[in-house]
């Protein structure tokens, strides 16, 4: 098969097009064709050398979720049958023509969804779901506040928090992405470049803050939350160390919190697959979500991918797709 590696760590063009053995599944794995798959933030970590793969997962070819066609399935695989359309979570590896994954960390690709469309949904949904709505405890009628949500994850958390009934805010770097992410569903746009958030906020807080920044805007997050808020991290791009004064948390009686998914259990990540389909698959059905898919390469094309994704110019998900 073809894969798309790692040849050094470095810059977008370290990564080339090779040809890899196809990947032996186990009794409780599925081996799929891939069709598309997503780029995310993480695989350009782990092309620096920074965000490595599980031990069990190839260390050099990045790809985090995948849409494809199950051509294998294990001796202990009941829930799938072979040619099934599906989206997976995977630990790595999905940029290639074949990767294998645990039959439970699949999804049934919603009617109506191209491939493309739906390989641009495992990461984000599962990131979002266990952490806003699961960690976070994201309910109906509370503010909600997304840094960066013109992103994968804000156009994601954006339409999930919107379909389960919450208020929602967010931080972008433009007008035009701001409009971006009304016109998916977003309340209200504060544009950082030009408004602090945490002025524009201090008379309006919020119950629940997902942020991806860290640095900086840690003590802004604790000053906009209301009592009993929940700050969310997935990432801290600008910085991990900040500091914190516990008695203003006590007073507040915030919660901080957190996770990644990557080197969680199989169990986890299946008893969160079930969740997501029971909670947020629904919505498809309902006609309440709207593709986020900003541009499409060739796999061949993965270099410019990461181009796109670093330049921060992409509204939304960025797909490569496999021909």
């Amino acid at each position: 098969m073809k894969a798309i590696v790692i040849t050094s760590f470095g810059a977008a063009d370290v990564l080339k097009v090779e040809e890899r053995e196809k990947p032996v599944i186990n009794e409780n794995e599925v081996l799929i064709q891939v069709k598309a798959a997503g780029v995310n933030r993480p695989d350009v970590f782990q092309r620096k050398g920074n965000y490595p793969a599980p031990p069990e997962v190839p260390q050099d070819i990045p790809g985090l979720e995948v849409a494809g066609l199950i051509v294998e399935r294990g001796a202990n695989v009941t829930q799938w049958k072979l040619n099934d359309r599906i989206c997976a979570l995977v630990a790595g590896a999905g940029y290639a023509d074949y990767v294998k994954v645990n039959a439970g960390h699949c999804l049934p690709i919603p009617e109506g969804l191209s491939f493309v469309e739906a390989a641009g949904l495992p990461e984000t949904v599962f990131t979002v779901w266990s952490n806003v709505f699961q960690r976070g405890r994201l309910q109906s009628g509370e503010r909600f506040l997304i840094h960066g949500g013109s992103s994968g994850i804000g156009t994601t958390a954006i339409q999930l928090a919107k379909y389960l009934g919450a208020e929602v805010i967010v931080t972008v770097g433009s007008d035009e992405k701001g409009q971006y992410c009304l016109d998916l569903g977003a309340d209200h746009f504060i544009n950082y470049k030009r408004e602090d958030f945490e002025t524009e906020l201090k008379e309006q807080p919020v119950d629940v803050v997902l942020d991806m920044i860290g640095g900086s805007y840690f003590q802004k997050n604790i000053e906009v939350l209301r009592p009993d808020g929940r700050l969310v991290y997935i990432n801290a791009m600008e910085g991990n160390t900040v500091s914190l004064n516990i008695m203003q948390m006590m007073r507040k009686r915030l919660s901080i919190t957190g996770s990644t998914l990557r080197n969680r259990e199989p169990e986890f990540k299946t008893a969160l697959a079930q969740d997501i389909l029971e909670k947020v698959w629904p919505m498809f059905a309902k006609g309440q979500y709207k593709s986020t898919v900003f541009k499409v390469f060739p796999m061949e094309e993965a270099s410019k991918a990461h181009e796109l994704m670093e330049s921060s110019a992409h509204l939304g998900k960025i797909i490569l797709e496999m021909r």
